[in-house]
């Protein structure tokens, strides 16, 4: 028996998307775990002209089991004509990393900034953490932001293009990083 929804073509359309939408995918890994069967499918990008950093961005969905059993019991109870049923989400989760930053920025403003990018439909967490490679040494300090969003099953299930927008979102706050990563990484 098929799946209802195909996770692996959307991790593929997923991809094709992305690059319609400047980025050059890098990587893609698909992790299974064995006991649960809980899955995640993770993708490595950046904008196409970034390929030598300092930016990493990852996107990733994660997949489980008890969801997808779920809205497929709910899609083959359907009635021919019927909608499909909502409320079955995966969580797609994407994240920018920047490697340690001698002129960090105030974490507030950086926020502050980039809640205009996001608004409500790509909500961004800003973090950082600091590093010390040894007790004489000043902290390192890495910047990660992050944000997660509900990717809806039933969308998924009508062929609905659920990630364009986001993906847009995505690509703008990359360029806005890679705009101030000189300054933070103390480059002339």
């Amino acid at each position: 028996m098929l799946a209802v929804v195909d996770i692996a073509t959307f991790i593929a359309d997923l991809k094709d998307l992305a690059a319609d939408h400047g980025f050059h995918v890098h990587d893609e890994r698909h992790f299974v775990e064995t006991y649960s069967m809980r899955q995640a499918w993770e993708v490595d990008l950046h904008p196409a002209e970034a390929c030598g950093g300092p930016l990493d961005l990852l996107v990733a969905l994660e997949v489980d089991p008890r969801v997808m059993l779920a809205f497929e019991d709910a899609v083959i109870a359907m009635s021919e004509g019927d909608p499909p049923p909502t409320g079955h989400v995966l969580p797609f989760v994407v994240t920018w990393a920047l490697p340690p930053l001698p002129q960090s920025p105030d974490l507030l403003i950086l926020a502050t900034d980039l809640a205009g990018i996001g608004g409500t439909q790509l909500p961004l967490e800003v973090s950082a953490a600091d590093a010390f490679v040894s007790v004489t040494d000043p902290p390192q300090r890495s910047l990660t932001i992050s944000a997660r969003i509900d990717v809806a099953l039933d969308e998924l299930f009508l062929g609905q293009e659920v990630l364009g927008n986001v993906l847009a979102i995505a690509f703008d706050v990359s360029q806005f990083l890679l705009d101030r990563a000189p300054a933070w990484l103390g480059d002339p």
